[in-house]
């Protein structure tokens, strides 16, 4: 018989799993017992973060973790969100949106209580969490498990690239979750939908990706009014349901510090040419990672289940495949979320040709037997238990076993320079990358000034083009450096501005290991410590 599963309930009942009442002790078991989703969650957690070769400062690449971690204590210290800039010597007092507060005062208060370890392991939990309800959520629309499986793997494979100890992970987290309420409504319609307008307003200040669930929503009310006019049933109905859902969804935004004016300044920072130009996350993926590849197959199976879901009237679906399709293409930051949008609806349309190939076959043949081996294996990843959360606290507690990062990578960042030279640091105005500028925040515990550092969105063009212009070494990059009263450069050794200040006299070489190059002009090279000034120079 042949027969498409279209519910966790359709499933069951052609698992021949009958709901019964538990009883209390039924519901101690089942909260005790662990499931394979259980060990979906653990396994993601050790392929990832165990044992990958760069565990867990894998997660610290980028240095924003950095000043997000000195923002959140700020916050705790001063019991106030900062509405002008802390960290600069370039716009010192200048408004500024702290506009992912509530992820920053979580990463200050796991730094406070267990250092970087507890700001990787946060992080690596929301990476697990969404793999873990993304394939929750694709069995639950009643998807093969063993279609669900491995689009699932390549959706958390292509969303690598953003694996990052930064607030966008509860976006990762979150836009799963809003999707999985929507289809579940859209199929049952549930009061539960209307949580999605407490969660818009906890979501806007833990990360600006609260705008992609309220694209999402309004790309359903307009996929209902459009499906309505071609003669779906429920459509216009659905129209006006999420269309209302939208605008509370909207208006739940503006609960955060700085109102509306966060909105505008959003807006403005999206559409920014010169953002787009000059930050990588913001440019076109670039196919030759793997996690690019497994996206770039992802698309095509997306593209070609919306040209499906058009024909059989399913506007709502295709919309939102070829809406975050068309984002991920033009901004490899949007690459995660497409796939979040995609693997559920994918996996859907691809379940249907794998259960007419198993759905009437012999229980000898292959096919028969991983029909009948999804059936008694779908329903454990259905349920979860006290497991997971018993293993992170396992991991919050130990220490030795597992290579808990104390610091940011030492390749990527110029940690003996800052080990050695600190107090200079913090009492000089530095020039450096806005990456090792993040890295010089979080070791100055907030008592260090930069130049520039990775809140692009803070500093805009005009200081972002000149701060190009100086790394390069361009005609003026002298003018610039008295003019902004620089006294330390600390550059990348590839910098042409590092071989420049080489051949001046009036700059010194404190320190050259190959990686980073550190100068000082001025009375400030005699308060550099005797001992380390040698160090590493040839």
């Amino acid at each position: 018989m042949e027969r498409v599963v279209n519910s966790v309930g359709d499933y069951a009942a052609v698992a021949g799993l009958a709901p019964q009442s538990p009883s209390m002790s039924a519901r101690w078991t089942r909260w005790l017992t662990p499931s394979l989703c259980d060990v979906f969650f653990a396994a993601i957690l050790a392929w990832l973060f165990l044992a990958g070769s760069g565990g867990w400062t894998f997660l610290l690449l980028d240095g924003d973790c950095g000043w997000h971690i000195r923002t959140g204590e700020v916050i705790l210290d001063t019991g106030a969100v900062p509405h002008t800039d802390p960290f600069s010597f370039t716009r010192p007092g200048e408004p500024w949106f702290a506009w992912e507060w509530l992820s920053d005062v979580l990463f200050a208060v796991l730094h406070r209580a267990m250092g970087l370890k507890g700001v990787v392991l946060l992080a690596g939990v929301l990476i697990a969490l969404f793999a873990t309800v993304l394939l929750r959520q694709v069995l639950a629309a009643g998807a093969a498990l063993f279609v669900a499986l491995p689009l699932t793997l390549l959706a958390v494979g292509a969303s690598t690239l953003h694996h990052l100890a930064r607030p966008h992970l509860f976006t990762l987290l979150l836009l799963p979750v809003s999707l999985w309420i929507l289809q579940s409504d859209r199929r049952v319609p549930s009061r539960r939908v209307w949580l999605l307008i407490p969660l818009t307003a906890i979501w806007t200040n833990l990360h600006g990706g609260f705008l992609a669930l309220v694209a999402c929503v309004a790309l359903l009310a307009a996929g209902s009014a459009v499906e309505g006019a071609l003669g779906v049933s429920g459509g216009w109905r659905h129209a006006r349901r999420y269309g209302l859902l939208g605008v509370l969804c909207a208006v739940a935004s503006l609960v955060n510090p700085y109102g509306l004016a966060l909105h505008g300044h959003i807006a403005a920072y999206l559409r920014s040419s010169w953002i787009r130009e000059v930050v990588q996350e913001f440019q076109s993926p670039n196919f030759r990672s793997e996690s690019l590849f497994q996206f770039e197959g992802l698309m095509f199976l997306g593209v070609g289940v919306a040209a499906t879901l058009l024909l059989r009237r399913r506007v709502v679906e295709a919309l939102w495949i070829l809406f975050w399709a068309h984002l991920a293409l033009g901004s490899v930051r949007h690459v995660p979320l497409f796939a979040a949008v995609a693997v559920p609806l994918v996996a859907a349309e691809l379940s249907r040709p794998w259960r007419r190939w198993t759905g009437n076959a012999p229980k000898a043949s292959a096919a028969g037997a991983l029909a009948g081996l999804e059936a008694e294996r779908t329903p454990q990843f259905l349920r979860t238990s006290v497991w997971p959360v018993l293993l992170v606290a396992v991991l919050a507690a130990l220490s030795d076993p597992v290579k808990w990062p104390k610091d940011f990578p030492a390749a990527g960042f110029p940690a003996a320079a800052v080990r050695d030279f600190g107090p200079l640091l913090e009492t000089s105005r530095v020039l450096t990358s806005d990456q090792w500028a993040d890295y010089l925040i979080y070791h100055g515990c907030g008592r260090q000034r930069v130049y520039i550092d990775g809140r692009s969105d803070f500093y805009g063009e005009a200081l972002g083009l000149e701060y190009m212009a100086v790394s390069a070494a361009r005609w003026d990059w002298s003018r610039i450096l008295d003019r902004r009263a620089i006294d330390v450069v600390l550059a990348p050794a590839g910098w042409p501005l590092a071989s420049v200040l080489k051949m001046q006299p009036s700059w010194r070489v404190l320190r050259d290991d190959g990686q980073a190059v550190l100068f000082c002009r001025g009375s400030h090279c005699g308060s550099a410590p005797t001992q380390a000034r040698s160090k590493g120079i040839p």
